[in-house]
């Protein structure tokens, strides 16, 4: 009969409509994703592993010796000081951190004479895995000596008269370093450390890391090179400070 082909050829599309829904619906994948299994997957090759980039403690001790200007010591040298730019060095280096870690980025500025030879000391320090907090310039402080031995800097030179004297300290020729002064503190005759959170390491039988003692690794590598250390003074013990006298 005339109408009954129609009816079969909707019913025909009705049906092929719900068979294409379910398989889109099979295994609630994202619609952007291929819904032929028939397709094989292209095989990618693999991935080359890149090298490894050697870390600072592969490339062990690192130091160069550069020059400075006026503009490099904006607070730290003044008109007058004992002791001109271009008689001193600034040391990029290497030191081994309190993180346990190699740190590329010390900075210690120091009498052009001396340069050569504390690179040596802090190579032997670095070998040994002394650990040091930080290292950079006083200008960093705005030349204070305070300021510099709160933030536990270890320090060289610093236009500046020595504690409790009129006269010039060894740090204003370059010629003087302060190593982790929170562990190792100036203290005054009468026992006074005038940085509180510095105070418990007045105990010097204590062994926390950064600490310097009689005879350890730190005292022989400045004496390799004839430095004399503070915490052999009578009276003030000044346990932080080698100097190229002693003083």
């Amino acid at each position: 009969m005339p109408g009954r082909r129609p009816i079969r050829s909707a019913a025909a599309v009705a049906a092929l409509i719900a068979a294409t829904s379910a398989a889109a619906a099979c295994g609630g994948g994202d619609t952007d994703e291929p819904t032929s299994a028939a397709t094989p997957p292209t095989a990618t090759a693999p991935t080359a592993t890149p090298p490894a980039t050697p870390s600072p403690t592969d490339q062990g001790f690192q130091a160069e010796v550069k020059k400075v200007t006026r503009a490099d010591l904006p607070h730290s040298w003044r008109p007058g000081c004992p002791v001109p730019p271009s008689g001193l060095r600034m040391i990029e280096m290497t030191y081994w951190g309190m993180d346990d870690r190699p740190h590329t980025d010390g900075r210690l500025v120091v009498n052009a004479k001396a340069a050569k030879d504390l690179v040596g000391v802090f190579r032997k320090l670095y070998d040994s895995k002394f650990p040091i907090e930080r290292m950079e310039p006083v200008d960093k402080y705005k030349g204070s000596d305070f300021d510099s031995i709160e933030a536990n800097n270890t320090s060289a030179f610093n236009c500046r008269r020595a504690t409790g004297s009129s006269s010039y300290s060894q740090h204003a020729y370059g010629l003087a370093i302060d190593i982790n002064p929170c562990q190792n503190p100036y203290v005054y005759a009468d026992g006074r450390i005038a940085h509180p959170d510095c105070t418990k390491y007045k105990n010097r039988d204590r062994k926390a890391p950064g600490m310097i003692h009689a005879g350890d690794r730190v005292v022989d590598a400045f004496d390799s090179i004839g430095w004399g250390w503070g915490g052999e003074w009578t009276g003030a013990k000044d346990y932080q400070h080698f100097s190229s006298t002693g003083r």
